[in-house]
């Protein structure tokens, strides 16, 4: 039976302010807050609300049928509370139905993890616990920023304890095969891996609203007819998408949600039914590995780091930004924990880009690419020296590895006394249900007792 994994990222871009050379030194706050509050409320008034309305709308209607996953960056949670509670309130509520799963993905929605291993298992992790703590469920399969995956980052993935994971269906690495079954990762067997497929998703994501597209107007029957009419033994449909994909980049004025909420009815009708990713990682095996040496993401034609990564201003940013990474992990400062995931965030890189796009691509304050390299290094420049305040050059590497070393030892114990809490814990409850029911297992034997007196007396 072919299932759809609908799934949804939410992310917002913290903005930086126009910050001078001159600055470096003496402001330390590199913000837009204006910006920032503006263009948050526009989304959750355009996107947000009205998108998650409509699912939450969906799930009532259908009850345990329709299922939807989402992934949530730290720093978009940090904005949301600050700017737009309401979104993180209804999203509270779904989680009540008990038909939506939460994904884990780095909290800075940077890049760590193409430069330094401990940073982004930090990352994962920071941003894991902060949605079992709003949500009540810890994740159980993860995603990373972009959809950005390769076997050592699967790897990765597997050892901070996922089951699964969520990357690109990309032509070049599938070859002839198809996006429609469950994979696994070549370094890691045990991770699983589902893979989105391209063109369904940006039917709606990219090309619902563009009169000139062939498929225009696109109707839910006839877009689950297509999945429908797939090879029998094609059976899993992953079809994800940023959230502001419904509302922004397809106007809610195009009938985008209609569409949307039409979707579990015809899917429905087709025996076709809606599974959240942990499901299907639980219920399917994989047929084969997935072999991905270089790094994959679902931006740009590539679907590559290019976009990121792709000239030498981006290089040397990356560069010097992840230098001090070792540093910030024994950070105890969190106005400059805070400053490093707001400036680890992809965002920051993109805007530096000197590449053509399909998508448009909206620099904000930066006239251009320079434009950006330069207001961000200047930036990057006074997070340094304040770094190097707190941990100067002079500390060499075998004393900072020590350091380290104690700070992941410290972690280690900690997470398994963590552990032990949780089991005794577990173990106290059972015993005190089961220390309940024994007065009540003796009331009901007392009658019995009685009996067996009377009948004694009888023979006497």
């Amino acid at each position: 039976m072919k299932t759809i994994c609908l799934y949804f990222e939410i992310h917002q871009i913290i903005h930086l302010k126009r910050y001078r050379f001159f600055d470096i030194g003496t402001d330390h706050y590199y913000y837009d807050d204006y910006e920032n509050e503006r263009s948050i409320t526009d989304i959750v008034e355009r996107s947000y609300m009205p998108a998650l309305n409509a699912l939450h709308e969906m799930i009532l209607e259908n009850g345990k049928y329709f299922k939807v996953a989402f992934s949530l960056s730290g720093t978009g949670i940090e904005q949301l509370e600050m700017h737009a509670p309401q979104v993180l309130e209804k999203l509270q509520q779904m989680n009540e139905t008990g038909c939506v799963e939460f994904l884990a993905e780095p909290y800075s929605h940077g890049l760590s993890s193409l430069a330094n291993e401990e940073t982004f298992a930090r990352d994962v992790k920071k941003q894991a616990a902060k949605i079992e703590e709003m949500f009540g469920k810890k994740p159980t399969v993860a995603r990373n920023s972009s959809l950005i995956y390769s076997n050592d980052i699967g790897a990765q993935i597997a050892a901070m304890g996922f089951k699964g994971m969520l990357t690109e269906g990309a032509k070049h690495v599938l070859g002839w095969k198809s996006p429609h079954y469950v994979y696994h990762c070549q370094n890691a067997p045990s991770l699983k891996l589902l893979l989105r497929d391209i063109e369904l998703s940006d039917d709606i994501s990219l090309r619902f609203n563009n009169s000139e597209w062939d498929g225009y107007p696109l109707f839910a029957d006839d877009y689950i007819d297509r999945i429908a009419r797939m090879p029998e033994e094609e059976q899993i449909i992953n079809i994800f998408m940023e959230l502001s994909a419904l509302g922004i980049a397809q106007p809610l004025s195009s009938n985008i949600l209609d569409f949307i909420k039409a979707l579990p009815a015809c899917a429905k009708a087709k025996g076709i039914t809606f599974s959240t990713p942990t499901e299907i990682c639980k219920a399917c095996k994989s047929i084969s590995e997935l072999d991905v040496p270089d790094t994959l993401s679902w931006v740009d034609e590539e679907r590559d780091a290019s976009c990121w990564l792709g000239n030498a201003m981006q290089r040397e940013a990356f560069e010097k930004l992840y230098s001090v990474a070792d540093r910030l992990r024994i950070a105890d400062d969190p106005r400059i924990n805070q400053d490093w995931d707001y400036l680890q965030a992809s965002n920051n890189f993109r805007f530096m880009t000197t590449k053509p796009s399909n998508v448009g691509l909206d620099r904000g304050i930066y006239s251009g690419p320079f434009d950006a390299f330069t207001n961000y290094m200047n930036i990057l420049g006074d997070f340094i020296n304040r770094v190097n305040a707190l941990y100067p050059l002079d500390i060499d590497n075998d004393e900072l590895e020590s350091l380290l070393t104690t700070i992941k030892n410290q972690g280690d114990e900690i997470e398994m006394k963590d552990k032990e809490i949780t089991r005794l814990k577990a173990r106290l409850e059972k015993l005190q249900s089961s220390a309940a029911k024994k007065p009540a297992a003796k009331k009901a034997a007392a009658p019995k007792k009685a009996v067996a007196k009377k009948s004694a007396a009888k023979k006497d």
